[in-house]
């Protein structure tokens, strides 16, 4: 049986992505790493172990960079949640940015909410009610 593990994103800022994902979206520190030789970190951040059949997210950062151009082919990470509303308020008042402010999809009944994390990445919250029926 096949599974996805975790998706990896890169991080201009290492301690400040773990920071977020950790203190404003509420996901644990899974583990940390170095590699000096070839000069970069990893951090996997998540709800629960990929061993427990969850996804997590892999921060990579490459030392010395700082920025990374986002291009126009990733979208963004979906994330579950029971109240996407509650979750919107105490994101923001954990110092977090809500970009898109929760409500229906257009077009549709679908909950959802996006907010950005330190460099930029996307993480869309959706009612969980409706997360596994696809937007509409």
């Amino acid at each position: 049986m096949s599974q996805v593990l975790h998706t990896m994103i890169r991080v201009g800022n290492l301690e400040k992505s773990i920071e977020f994902y950790t203190q404003v979206m509420g996901m644990k520190l899974l583990r940390q790493s170095e590699n000096p030789q070839y000069k970069y970190s990893l951090a996997f951040v998540g709800y629960g172990e990929e061993s427990s059949g969850a996804a997590v997210i892999e921060l990579t950062y490459n030392w010395g960079t700082e920025q990374y151009d986002m291009g126009n082919a990733f979208g963004h990470i979906a994330i579950g949640e029971a109240d996407i509303y509650a979750r919107c308020e105490a994101i923001a008042a954990a110092g977090g940015k809500v970009v898109r402010a929760p409500g229906p999809v257009a077009g549709g009944t679908t909950e959802i909410a996006f907010v950005e994390d330190p460099d930029g990445y996307k993480i869309e919250l959706i009612q969980m009610k409706s997360a596994t029926q696809g937007l509409g």
